[in-house]
């Protein structure tokens, strides 16, 4: 297991080598230019080339990747050059909040899912199947902006349970964050949810054909020992798998979602950086959330080990 686990993690070198160059590469062929971000609109040639020149921003483009590479080895991200301060600081600032909206999105995605696939699975070809499969293509179908602005106006606008947009950190208010959190955790969740309950409901109905849940309802095991701890623990395998792309989804998803609520996550950081050209922003946001997501990939591999026996990592 020690050396399966070392040997993923060396193979995530490349991946986020990758991730970074084509993150560098495509900033870079984006139109626009940061120093007029700075300067200002009113600023002479003069001025946006002192900017340049300030920023190394007139160096060629191999030897700008060098230096922001040799920077990389030394555990430094860069500098911003419109929130003047270190990148590293200005995401890891933010971080709490997008993986919170994240995690708890993927909580409630797996925990519904699975129950509503469960659901359909052991009441098959009746109204409850159908009414759970329906809900579960509605959720698919939905623009994941446009579901959180429907939530908004029903719950934050008209009832005024939860607030329209914002954060509250959760060491000033838990429950405050909950309230914050809420809504936007739901509409992030709504599609995944969908996923995984047809993935369960398939998967269920796969493992309840199978002979040795006969053999266990004709020893006369309880309905919901069979169907929970023999058939539901068989059929997750799958979904474990589909959990760790998900992440990666999730992650993404979490770019519109911040945006809709206005909450101060990553997300919400590198399109503001984008859309001023604050190049290191972008490429250090990137890069820690393609790290988080391999770190989730290989943990999900290890827990394999956990759900299937069968499953071992020994070489």
């Amino acid at each position: 297991m020690t050396r399966y686990i070392f040997s993923r993690a060396l193979s995530a070198i490349p991946v986020l080598f990758v991730v970074s160059l084509v993150t560098f590469l495509l900033m870079w062929l984006v139109p626009g230019d940061v120093a007029s971000h700075i300067a200002g609109p009113d600023a002479t040639e003069a001025e946006l080339e002192a900017i340049r020149e300030r920023l190394q921003l007139d160096q060629p483009l191999h030897v700008q990747a060098l230096h922001w590479y040799a920077n990389l080895l030394r555990g430094d991200l860069g500098q911003s050059y419109l929130l003047h301060r270190p990148v590293l600081d200005a995401v890891v600032e933010r971080l709490p909040v997008t993986l919170s909206l994240a995690c708890m999105s993927l909580v409630l995605a797996v925990s519904f899912g699975v129950l509503l696939g469960v659901l359909a699975a052991t009441k098959h070809d009746t109204w409850v199947d159908q009414v759970t499969m329906t809900g579960a293509l509605l959720g698919l179908s939905l623009p994941d902006f446009w579901f959180g602005l429907v939530l908004i106006f029903f719950f934050a606008v008209g009832m005024g349970w939860f607030p329209t947009g914002g954060y509250t950190p959760f060491a000033e208010s838990p429950l405050g964050w909950l309230r914050s959190m809420t809504l936007p955790a739901v509409t992030l969740a709504i599609t995944q949810m969908g996923v995984i309950a047809r993935m369960v409901r398939s998967s269920m109905l796969e493992q309840l054909g199978q002979d040795y849940i006969r053999t266990a309802r004709a020893k006369g095991m309880p309905r919901g020992l069979v169907v929970f701890k023999h058939a539901l623990r068989n059929a997750l395998i799958p979904v474990i798998t589909l959990v760790g792309i998900m992440t990666g989804l999730l992650l993404g998803g979490t770019v519109v979602i911040e945006v809709v609520y206005s909450l101060p996550g990553v997300g919400r950081l590198i399109i503001g950086a984008i859309q001023s050209r604050d190049y290191p922003i972008v490429q250090g946001g990137l890069l820690m959330t393609a790290a988080i997501f391999v770190f989730v990939n290989i943990a999900v591999d290890i827990l394999y080990t956990i759900v299937d026996p069968r499953v071992r990592h020994d070489r």
